[in-house]
């Protein structure tokens, strides 16, 4: 029996419905990519959705909509993907990198606090294996009047509509998930979606960017919510063609004439993928529901293994309160009172044993890229400590409720053959 880490769940509806969509002679954004924008909006309670290629180049329009650039700081975890500090730099601005909480993989709102300077005009938190930050801790956090006095929006920018600093959230795992009754989308002042192939939505390569609908109210006395909205949907729309002001469909229709506003960037979703995406959301509830299952399966086998073979372990917890629910998208777990050196020889007895295993995430300051920013592991203590023993575990639709067994009797025998070594 060999168990894949994250094989993509493609149906015979989904080859079906991206079949039509390239039978149809229109295979770049068109139709399907409106469609599924309206669908995304719909999912997580926003005025507008705007799909991109990643959940990189939403992050990244996201910071071009702030204005935010060469001289200006951008507050992030040092346990997280690059892509959540890469976007910083590709607008030219500064990386500045804190530590999550000392019992979570969230980014700590006192050390985002205690890193702001006048500089600082934004934050990048990261929903960790689809469990969202708390937004409301940190928002408060970044409200208190000590952090408040410092922050120094751009005159003219949309910065100047944020009495603190704005949040943008790098939800690339949480698409479906829920915060104190939120769904993921809908908590961050903005939110960039991923949906690669190992996510639990997949487009093949894609993302969107949203925002939450009191941005547009903030401002209903003077432009309106409604023409808020469409006026942050068309500058995104310029950022991912070009700056060009006219889309393909527009011009297939007539209206041929163009303008290019400013040299931005190419990274528009194609009807292709979104005919995807379009496919995948009509069973996402019930893919949700069945990662529920299955993490509840993994939690209960493995912390029996565990207690039966006299060991310690952490699993990331995707039920955290009334109200919150995890997209379970990541089975991540620790191994108690173990270092990275035993964390090394289980996931090779794992793959002896055809598990595919994960680790979920190389804390930026071991990369080179941010070793050469000067940034050390020894400032960031509570992201080695979880990254140290941390496993990734196969999860993903495609698993039976026999997979599972027996990637949990693999946990055990490989955890006590580590052991012995």
């Amino acid at each position: 029996m060999r168990i894949d880490f994250s094989p993509p769940d493609i149906n015979e509806d989904d080859i079906a419905f991206v079949a039509d969509t390239l039978r149809s002679g229109w295979i770049t954004s068109g139709a399907r990519v409106l469609e599924f924008e309206s669908e995304l909006a719909r999912w997580c309670n926003t005025p507008k959705v705007a799909a991109l290629n990643s959940a990189t180049a939403a992050l990244t329009c996201a910071l071009e909509l702030l204005d935010i650039g060469p001289g200006d700081e951008v507050i992030t975890p040092a346990y997280t993907f690059t892509a959540s500090a890469s976007v910083i730099c590709h607008v030219g601005a500064t990386p500045v990198l804190v530590d999550v909480l000392p019992d979570s993989y969230s980014i700590d709102p006192d050390a985002v606090a205690a890193a702001v300077t006048t500089r600082t005009k934004a934050v990048i938190p990261v929903d960790i294996g689809g469990v969202m930050v708390d937004y409301e801790e940190l928002g408060l956090a970044l409200s208190t009047a000590s952090v408040n006095r410092k922050y120094n929006p751009t005159s003219g920018t949309l910065q100047e509509l944020f009495d603190r600093m704005p949040i943008i959230a790098d939800a690339a795992h949480s698409f479906g998930a829920t915060y104190k009754g939120q769904p993921s989308g809908s908590a961050a002042d903005f939110t960039a979606f991923s949906f690669h192939a190992v996510k639990n939505l997949t487009t093949a390569e894609g993302g969107a960017l949203t925002w939450k609908r009191e941005l547009g109210e903030q401002i209903a006395g003077s432009m309106g919510a409604d023409a808020f909205n469409e006026e942050m949907y068309k500058m995104i729309k310029l950022y991912c063609l070009h700056g060009q002001d006219k889309d393909a469909l527009a011009k297939a229709q007539g209206n041929w004439e163009y303008d290019i506003i400013a040299p931005l960037y190419k990274c528009n979703l194609t009807d292709i993928a979104a005919a995807l995406g379009l496919s995948q959301l009509k069973r996402y509830e019930q893919t949700l529901d069945r990662r529920v299952e299955l993490v509840s399966l993994y939690s209960q086998q493995l912390l029996e293994a565990a207690d039966q073979g006299g060991y310690r372990l952490e699993i990331l917890d995707h039920f955290s309160e009334q109200g919150t629910r995890s997209s379970m998208h990541l089975m991540m777990v620790r191994l108690l009172d173990r270092d990275d050196d035993f964390r090394r020889r289980f996931i090779q007895a794992m793959v002896a044993r055809d598990v595919a295993c994960n680790v979920h995430f190389k804390p930026l300051p071991l990369l080179t890229a941010y070793a050469r920013m000067d940034f050390e592991m020894s400032d960031y203590p509570n992201a080695w400590a979880r990254y140290e023993n941390e496993v990734t575990l196969p999860l993903h639709t495609k698993l039976s409720d026999e997979d599972v067994k027996y990637v949990c009797e693999s946990f055990a025998a490989a955890y006590l053959e580590c052991l012995d070594d």
